[in-house]
């Protein structure tokens, strides 16, 4: 297998996820970095090159393929121009900020026949992966209902000094709303378990607790197109202690018994009146700067990178690809719009 010789844009938090996952891999090498305040000290920790900016990043003959970890609104600028130098692109989610986006960056890369992944890191944590083991084989029979929350204080991340930067893209209009973040890693994972499309789209979406542009709690409804019913909880906001387990938790109905979990806890089957623990998750600390960068966290991106190369070498590598990250964008966008509205918006 050819090594594959990686770039990434982007220095923040999710740029140094990449390129230590990158740097972990015998098939990769990770070559340069460039965008950002830390783009040089994080260059200098790996000992790789800081170009520029981005774009002289893309330019490069000694690169392969592009991580972009940049803000969710220069996602498809990047995209376009990786593709004009034919490099494979890795996306964090979301994908783009618009449908437009999202279809230019499908038809750059389909017609030069290149690889678009999008960053779905979730779908290689293992109670992940066993979730939609025991769904696909009907451990619980037919999917009727899901559950879905994503609550938590962004506060906390904001004041941990560990994390680095000003956080002002999350304030940044062109950042459309905090659910855009959030909300594709749900919505990825539900198609993925399930194996079905959203058919239809009601929410409310609001800002509270901050003076930001953007939307930061939505809640909203969701039907499937294999008639499974969906909930959806999203906040960044919640004031603390929380409630505990609902910062990424998912709970399931089916004809024949239940599931519940938590993938930064347990997956748990419920049936014939008792509860069975299928899984515990060593601690992830996805929301400790300490912590971070230990394999219980990092295990997943790495796998996530080695799919990326994986189907790069023209096999299935199983990572979100790039009709995935368009189902997300679509998503969320149907959230907003629905809110806007007050109809429910039905998906094509």
């Amino acid at each position: 297998m050819t090594t594959i010789r990686i770039g990434v844009t982007g220095s923040g938090f999710m740029g140094r996820t990449h390129v230590d996952a990158a740097a972990r891999l015998d098939s990769t090498e990770i070559v340069a970095v460039a965008g950002g305040s830390r783009a040089e000290k994080l260059a200098a920790d790996y000992d790789i090159d800081c170009e520029s900016d981005p774009r002289a990043l893309i330019d490069r003959d000694d690169i392969d393929a592009i991580i972009i970890a940049t803000p969710h609104y220069c996602h498809c600028d990047e995209a376009l121009q990786a593709a004009e130098t034919g490099k494979h692109v890795l996306v964090e989610k979301p994908m783009a900020t618009t449908m437009e986006d999202c279809d230019k960056m499908i038809e750059a890369f389909e017609s030069r026949g290149l690889v678009l992944s999008v960053g779905y890191h979730q779908r290689f944590r293992e109670s992940n992966y066993r979730t939609r083991d025991l769904i696909q084989s009907g451990t619980i029979g037919e999917i009727r209902c899901v559950e879905m929350s994503a609550l938590f204080d962004i506060t906390a991340m904001r004041d941990d000094e560990g994390f680095g930067g000003d956080w002002g893209w999350w304030k940044d209009p062109r950042s459309i709303a905090h659910l855009i973040n959030s909300a594709p890693h749900n919505i990825d994972l539900c198609r993925w378990w399930i194996g079905a499309e959203l058919a239809t789209i009601a929410a409310n979406s609001g800002t509270f607790r901050e003076e930001n542009p953007n939307e930061n709690t939505t809640m909203a409804l969701l039907s499937m197109t294999n008639g499974a019913m969906v909930s959806y909880w999203s906040s960044s906001v919640l004031p603390s202690p929380g409630f505990g387990g609902e910062a990424f938790r998912f709970r399931f109905m089916g004809d024949e018994g239940i599931i519940d979990l938590d993938p930064y806890d347990k997956l748990q089957v419920g049936r014939d009146d008792k509860w069975e623990v299928i899984f515990q998750q060593p601690p992830v600390g996805h929301d400790d700067s300490n912590a971070a960068f230990s394999m219980n966290r990092m295990g997943a991106y790495c796998d996530q990178v080695q799919a990326f190369v994986n189907t790069i070498n023209g096999e299935d590598g199983g990572e979100g690809r790039a009709a995935d990250g368009r189902a997300g964008v679509e998503a969320v966008l149907s959230m907003l719009e629905s809110s806007r509205r007050k109809k429910t918006i039905v998906l094509s």
